[in-house]
């Protein structure tokens, strides 16, 4: 049987991310009782963007690490990049949420220099192994 231990770690934190960014979107909205929308709301725009952004990259990255558990890349490198990603992320949507800058800056930095990376271990652990 495969071993996809650490797809189901990136699974289960990055979907747990995305639910309590999904949740704090639904949050404002009851809140702010705005339905459809942003409502021209700056706290529910920042919400619906953090889940947004998360969502973008979450998917895209969860095919890299996938294809690289398929290949059997070496559990450090899943390791590491599953973790770092997930902080990645965490930063990201701190930064956007607390307006934190730095945070919001280093998550997205991170995000896009380890999709970069997984993409090319995709590269060399599977199309030129």
């Amino acid at each position: 049987m495969a071993d996809y231990f650490w797809f189901s770690v990136f699974v289960f934190a990055n979907v747990l991310l995305l639910t309590v960014l999904g949740i704090n979107v639904s949050r404002v909205r009851i809140r702010e009782r705005i339905a459809h929308g942003d409502g021209g709301n700056v706290v529910l725009k920042k919400a619906i963007r953090a889940h947004g952004n998360g969502v973008e990259h979450v998917m895209v990255y969860a095919l890299a690490i996938l294809a690289l558990q398929l290949v059997q890349a070496p559990a450090a490198w899943l390791a590491t990049l599953v973790c770092v990603f997930t902080l990645a992320r965490v930063l990201h949507a701190w930064g956007m949420l607390a307006v934190n800058f730095p945070a919001r800056r280093i998550g997205a930095g991170l995000t896009f220099l380890l999709e970069i990376v997984a993409v090319f271990a995709v590269l060399v652990f599977g199309v030129l192994a």
